[in-house]
């Protein structure tokens, strides 16, 4: 078997070392990432879930050690656009937008996803991140170990998160899901 794409995209190989069964995030750090999705089953569950994020976000602004991520990606005439506002402590930090042509949503989504943690866990001090996205399955793409054509920015997420994660025993990163429509 020809080996030589997995030297130079490792990440490919199922037997990289990243995704060992030992190291993944999953198995390591079970408790530091969450996913949070909106049960549309009533107006009560909406409601209760708005103002449960609604909190977050109230509480992660006042505290200096959190920040909140909330990104958007759209797709008008074969043109992506991805979003992403990065606040912390009631401020605004980092604002990003791309525009890039003749790509699919996930990978868009995925690259929004993996800018955000990039930019958000290289803030000083900082211990919680809350991403705020619609929709929420891209960002479960990323604890998907198996062989899929987004398997790099998985790497690369993933890559970011372990060391993340490694700087604090109160480090966590929490996923909620929030369509554009909710305002």
């Amino acid at each position: 078997m020809n080996n030589r794409c997995n030297k130079i995209f490792s990440s490919f190989s199922s037997f990289n070392c990243e995704f060992s069964l030992g190291n993944r995030l999953i198995y390591v750090f079970p408790n530091r990432f969450s996913f949070y999705s909106l049960s549309r089953k009533n107006n009560h569950d909406i409601k209760s879930y708005l103002w449960c994020l609604d909190n977050i976000n109230i509480q992660a602004l006042s505290d200096p050690l959190s920040v909140v991520v909330v990104t958007n990606v759209s797709i008008n005439n074969q043109v992506a656009t991805s979003i992403s506002h990065i606040h912390s402590h009631n401020k605004l930090v980092i604002k990003t937008i791309y525009h890039v042509v003749n790509i699919i949503s996930t990978k868009t989504k995925l690259f929004t996803i993996r800018c955000s943690i990039n930019q958000a866990t290289h803030l000083p001090n900082v211990n919680q991140i809350f991403i705020i996205m619609d929709p929420i399955h891209a960002a479960k793409r990323i604890f998907d170990f198996s062989s899929h054509p987004y398997q790099t920015q998985s790497a690369l997420i993933f890559h970011e998160l372990r060391e993340f994660f490694k700087k604090g025993n109160n480090n966590l990163i929490e996923f909620w899901n929030c369509s554009s429509n909710q305002k």
